[in-house]
């Protein structure tokens, strides 16, 4: 016999298991924020592992190390010259505060010759600005310092919950399975599957997407002149991972550090036109071409995700939550009560029938010319 809840009853156990669940998070983020990470990488590596295993007979432990490695590698080399261009960088501080006192001092002058807005003291209001800045520059080293411990702790554990994932693959689909009745154990390995293409297609989307713009912002601001024209480019590159947010943030470091170096504000507003434009092709063309519609999620979705996992765990979980919300989506979209949530989640324009562009059907034509020729000349 079905016992029917009332709705009011079913809507509270929802909101208090969020609750719970959000709790769960925060309380546990030390242990389920690097397995979340591991989960990611070991979806990406995947089917290199498979590679090494099946086409160069490597045994699992070295074809999974072997992966591994050359994630770190890579890691490694970025991280390595990011340090090098942010050491030489530092060596430019007390330029650059000069700089800025002179800004500080042709805006007061400014002000007062258009406005007649003069502070009491001009020696005071330059003190209590480097003493912020002082202070700032204080505050965000210890946060740092903070983060840097926090990096190295998520750096030890996710390379070992990525190994572990991947050797005992097997044995963790047959603890799943377990859950499912034999009957709906297809459906669920399609779903297995759908998610892992995802999450692949969206990473190793988001790779090539971060190299391409990485090369379209170094190339705008070495036009531009700006000096450490391609640690900013890269750097702002990276940043995309976090979207939205994060070209605003890469945007703005390099605008200010122009302002504070020529103390031309025309430079900085070219600069910042530059990543614009960057990120009007990225968003426009760039992404869609590479990633396709394999994450498609609307912008509503993509923001609520980034301000929740921004809330719950951080950094970490704003670069988290566009992958983990589009796994998500792949479950509701199977899952038939859930399928609502699914199609609210959906981008619009995935959902209606796209017309073919002009520059696509006189591709399509061309290739269909070259086709029917070779078939010609075959025959």
């Amino acid at each position: 016999m079905e016992i029917k809840l009332p709705s009011y009853f079913k809507y509270t156990v929802i909101l208090l298991g969020l609750v719970l669940l959000i709790y769960t998070l925060q309380q546990f983020k030390a242990v389920l924020m690097p397995l979340a990470f591991g989960l990611l990488f070991a979806l990406l590596l995947l089917p290199l592992t498979r590679d090494l295993e099946k086409k160069l007979r490597f045994p699992r432990p070295l074809a999974i190390l072997t992966s591994i490695l050359l994630v770190i590698v890579i890691l490694s080399l970025v991280v390595w010259f990011l340090s090098m261009q942010l050491v030489s960088l530092t060596s430019e501080l007390d330029s650059i505060g000069q700089n800025m006192q002179k800004l500080i001092v042709k805006g007061q002058n400014f002000f007062v010759e258009n406005f007649g807005i003069a502070p009491p003291n001009k020696s005071e209001l330059i003190q209590n600005a480097l003493g912020g800045l002082q202070d700032f520059t204080t505050t965000f080293l210890g946060s740092t310092i903070s983060i840097t411990t926090g990096a190295i702790t998520i750096l030890t554990l996710v390379p070992i919950f990525v190994f572990l994932l991947l050797y005992y693959r097997d044995h963790l689909e047959q603890f799943m399975f377990k859950f499912v009745a034999k009957d709906k154990r297809s459906g669920v390995i399609q779903t297995v599957t759908n998610i892992q293409h995802v999450v692949q297609s969206y990473i190793s989307g988001l790779m090539i997407v971060i190299v391409v713009v990485a090369l379209l912002n170094s190339a705008g601001l070495l036009i531009l002149g700006v000096k450490y024209a391609i640690f900013f480019g890269v750097f702002a590159s990276i940043l995309t991972i976090i979207p939205y947010i994060g070209i605003l943030i890469g945007a703005s470091l390099p605008a200010l550090f122009t302002l504070a170096t020529t103390g031309n504000l025309l430079d900085a507003v070219l600069v910042v036109i530059v990543f614009m434009f960057v990120q009007f092709l990225e968003g426009n063309f760039i992404t869609p071409f590479v990633v396709g519609s394999k994450v498609s999620l609307n912008p509503f979705a993509a923001i609520l995700a980034l301000l929740v996992g921004g809330e719950v765990w951080g950094a970490a979980g704003m670069i988290l939550s566009i992958p983990i919300i589009a796994m998500m989506k792949v479950i509701f979209d199977v899952y038939e009560p859930l399928q609502p949530i699914g199609f609210l989640m959906a981008d619009m324009d995935e959902l209606k029938p796209r017309k073919k562009g002009r520059v696509r059907n006189w591709l399509e034509e061309i290739v269909n010319g070259i086709w029917r020729g070779k078939k010609d000349i075959n025959d």
